[in-house]
């Protein structure tokens, strides 16, 4: 075992005196130490659950023959840290993340991982440090919250309480009404009820086969929960005997199946992101254009919020992830996952039982999948937008630019109703580098649909967006203003094109106009001088591939 390392031989009587310290038996030095790395958060509502899942993960370890240490990572609510300079840590978390748990496996030689983990950008992280260390490891998400309540009504966190500051300001609610929103939106513990980045990176850990069947979809609140995290430490130990490793799981087959998985329920935009970090981690080439060419052959079966009006506890009671495979069963390659069954003998178990919220192959949503990836004179090396939330009046737009240098600037203008009908807001120097930390605009974006903009404005910008924007919103833009790239040469008035069924985003003007007009760009001086940002700035590469910090590529690629 790994672990012998720290605890067998003469040499290492210092070490055991330490591990005594904890409380360890003689007879537990000789079973595998499992870490369980729980990102457990009082101030995260995904998160608070997870004290009760680390006792259920502890027993399934000890039962299954192994010796269980928690430690903790970090975790960031993208919902509280959203509109404000917060957010900027919360894309840059992901690798703190990663190197946390690289940290504390490797220093103390650990034969195995439970990863406890549930929210926006802790999920991905932890799969990146699963690629990165590869020892036998098993990914606990802690579940979907379930949907809030008000006068009959089903509420979700974006729709209600988000979009609900724009309906305000528009006078379209009173503020008695918005009170009620905001107190009955998030019912309880567990991540935002729609298809938003966090459940669907959750959902995709169990496709990659990270996680055990069921796991992506059991709600928060649910003994299944418990039981997941139970059988989840129960199996490490036998993981770890057998030695599959992630890098044996998280195949470029796999990837290519979450993102198939992606385009059929409508995930989030910023799985792009996360899923060629991961690869990379992994070792697996992945490019944006491999996206494309699975979402234009994979119809949208699945539609939740934002896009739709279903919730993630309908996706749960009408067979959950192993329903959606089912239907994609002739799709999927034949691989292991950490449950010791295949990929397709779990899809050939799941059962749809709701025909609606789980469309068939031959009765989808839209022919197409849920993302799609432009390119375009404004986008040399690409953009991203999530084709299934935007309006079929709106998959093609024109209109004038209207320049802001930040997110604070934007949403000023739209609360202060100077945007108009036909505009196509920019938001530029928001991307990975620039922002830093390309922060998610769903301020912005839900402000426009509250006050009723979401089909007659358009919005563009090189930092990304939440899981649950809906509107004709590209993001993901590059390359990014902060390193020249054509957003950053844009000036209000210029004409641009959106045509989302033909993937262009274009400018309106010659080679030669923008090659003088990037001769003439200066740029702009950093918004964070000091501390963590400032390094990520300095080290982060473009959102085309993953944002990953370049000191890892350079060393990697070497």
């Amino acid at each position: 075992m790994r672990s012998d390392l720290i605890k067998k031989g003469v040499e290492r009587t210092p070490h055991r005196a330490l591990l005594y310290g904890t409380g360890i038996t003689k007879r537990a030095l000789n079973k595998p130490f499992v870490g369980v790395a729980s990102s457990f958060s009082e101030i995260v509502p995904g998160h608070v659950g997870m004290r009760e899942l680390e006792r259920f993960i502890e027993r399934g370890v000890e039962a299954g023959g192994g010796y269980p240490f928690i430690f903790g990572i970090p975790a960031i609510c993208d919902g509280i840290a959203m509109g404000h300079s917060g957010m900027k840590y919360s894309l840059p978390s992901r690798e703190l993340i990663a190197d946390s748990i690289e940290a504390v496996a490797e220093a103390h030689s650990l034969d195995g991982l439970i990863l406890l983990t549930n929210c926006d950008k802790i999920t991905p992280g932890a799969l990146m440090a699963a690629a990165r260390i590869n020892i036998p490891t098993i990914v606990v998400t802690a579940g979907p919250m379930l949907s809030g309540r008000l006068r009959g009504r089903r509420l979700s966190y974006v729709r209600d309480a988000y979009e609900a500051v724009g309906r305000f300001k528009k006078g379209e609610i009173n503020k008695e009404e918005l009170r009620c929103l905001e107190e009955e939106a998030c019912p309880g513990m567990g991540s935002c009820q729609g298809l938003y980045t966090a459940n669907t990176m959750d959902c995709l850990t169990e496709v990659l086969g990270m996680s055990l069947p069921q796991s992506g979809c059991a709600l928060a609140i649910s003994a299944k929960k418990k039981r997941i995290a139970y059988e989840s430490g129960e199996r490490i130990p036998e993981l770890i005997k057998e030695n599959l490793l992630p890098r044996e799981i998280m195949t470029r087959q796999a990837f290519e199946d979450a993102i198939r998985v992606d385009m059929a329920f409508g995930g989030s935009s910023n799985t792009v992101l996360h899923l060629l970090a991961i690869a990379y981690e992994a070792g697996v080439k992945l490019s944006l254009d491999r996206f494309d060419e699975i979402g234009k052959k994979t119809p949208h079966l699945v539609n939740l919020r934002p896009g739709g009006d279903y919730f993630m506890e309908d996706l749960e009671w009408a067979g959950g992830i192993p329903a959606l495979l089912n239907r994609l069963e002739n799709f999927l390659a034949h691989r292991p996952t950490v449950s010791g069954k295949s990929i397709k003998e779990i899809a050939r178990e799941g059962k749809v039982f709701d025909v609606e919220i789980i469309r068939s192959l031959d009765n989808p949503y839209h022919k197409e999948g849920g993302l799609a990836i432009l390119t375009g004179s404004l986008a040399p090396q690409g953009a991203v937008v999530k084709q299934s939330a935007v309006s079929d009046k709106v998959k093609k737009f024109e209109g004038k630019a209207r320049i802001f240098n930040s997110e604070e600037e934007t949403i000023k203008a739209i609360y202060e109703k100077k945007i108009k009908e036909g505009e196509v807001i920019v938001i530029r120097y928001e991307g990975p580098r620039g922002g830093p930390g390309m922060r998610e605009m769903l301020s912005p974006t839900a402000a426009l649909v509250g006050m009723g903009l979401s089909e007659s404005v358009a919005l563009l910008t090189d930092g990304r967006f939440s899981g649950g924007t809906r509107g004709p919103c590209i993001g993901h833009i590059c390359p990014e203003g902060a390193v020249g790239g054509p957003i950053a040469l844009l000036k209000d008035g210029d004409e641009i094109l959106i045509d989302i069924p033909e993937r262009k985003l274009e400018v309106n003007l010659s080679k030669e106009v923008l090659n003088e007009r990037k001769r003439n760009w200066r740029r702009p001086s950093p918004k964070v001088k000091e501390g963590y940002l400032a390094r990520y700035s300095e080290l982060v590469g473009p959102a085309s591939e993953g944002a990953i910090l370049k000191s890892s590529l350079v060393a990697r690629r070497s």
